[in-house]
């Protein structure tokens, strides 16, 4: 069992268009529906993987409803939180080349005693799972430190925890020492407050990480690959990829990978990879299954090619 956390989930709308005008009036030519979140988008790889997950979120008015109501058509359990504001709906709109414009809500305004009520329901669950993996950036009304008192109850109901967030939240986070952390390279050179040029640079910055407390740094580096740095050492892999269709949620995709496999050393770090090369091939936000997996194409060694400039140089 997997747990996952997302303290702002969206429904996410996504409209196709002949062409993007602005002040004209558009027709779609199709248009969609999905769950959406950091956390929720975990819960959708691990079930799409064939394994148990429970989604533990705020939810909101009938848009909430729905969120729920698409989790179940999915086989996931969505233990909702109930919140007086509604959940928030995000839009995607598709031109004919692939291009996405998107628009993303603020989401609702969390209280204190929903935001009470929300660390209850992660401790209630947390029990008896492998992991809790808790993904997103924070909603209105809950504090950085939040993350960090997330980690403390995971870890006295007896779980291991996942960290995905950014910035101040994951700052908070690394006091608590969670289990893992997941930054890209752009967050990983946030929260260490300088560039990062070359793979290396990104092998230093996760050591620095685990020094404030990570216990192991799972990097996606986007095209270049992955890093994995734990107590057992350094880890870089990489997997062939024909043709990119779509990279939302192949973050996402990579961690349900790694946690799936569980969650430690080398061979965790392949199915993260894996998983990640695969979503990016798929449609959308489609979430890979065994079947789109290929182990073939995906490479894990210690020998981490520190020289080698990442292909977009985070600013």
């Amino acid at each position: 069992m997997i747990l996952t956390v997302t303290p702002n989930p969206s429904l996410d709308r996504t409209y196709e268009l002949p062409s993007l005008d602005r002040g004209s009036v558009l027709r779609a030519t199709a248009d969609r529906v999905e769950p959406g979140g950091k956390g929720v988008n975990v819960s959708l790889a691990v079930a799409a993987a064939g394994h148990a997950t429970v989604a533990v979120a705020p939810l909101g008015g009938p848009e909430g409803a729905l969120l729920a109501q698409l989790l179940g058509d999915h086989g996931i359990e969505a233990a909702g939180v109930p919140v007086h504001g509604s959940t928030r709906v995000n839009i995607t709109l598709v031109e004919p080349d692939g291009t996405l414009t998107k628009v993303n809500a603020a989401g609702p305004e969390i209280t204190a005693a929903e935001a009470d009520a929300l660390l209850a329901t992660v401790r209630a669950r947390a029990a008896g799972t492998r992991w809790v993996a808790c993904c997103g950036s924070l909603p209105r009304g809950l504090p950085p430190e939040w993350y960090a008192e997330l980690v403390a109850q995971a870890h006295r109901a007896g779980a291991r925890i996942a960290v995905d967030t950014s910035g101040a939240a994951l700052d908070a986070a690394l006091r608590q020492r969670p289990e893992v952390v997941k930054p890209n390279s752009e967050e990983l050179a946030e929260v260490v407050g300088r560039p990062l040029a070359t793979i290396g640079d990104a092998v230093k910055a996760a050591q620095d990480l685990r020094d404030r407390g990570a216990r192991a740094v799972l990097a996606s580096l986007g095209a270049d690959g992955q890093l994995l740095v734990d107590a057992s050492g350094t880890y870089f892999g990489s997997a062939r990829v024909t043709a990119v269709r779509s990279n939302v949620g192949a973050g996402d995709a990579s961690l349900a990978g790694f946690l799936a496999a569980g969650g430690t050393g080398p061979a965790a770090l392949a199915a993260a990879v894996a998983h990640g090369a695969a979503a990016v091939q798929l449609p959308g936000s489609a979430m890979p299954r065994p079947t789109d997996l290929v182990p073939a194409a995906v490479t894990t060694t210690a020998r981490v090619p520190l020289d080698r400039a990442l292909t977009e140089p985070t600013p």
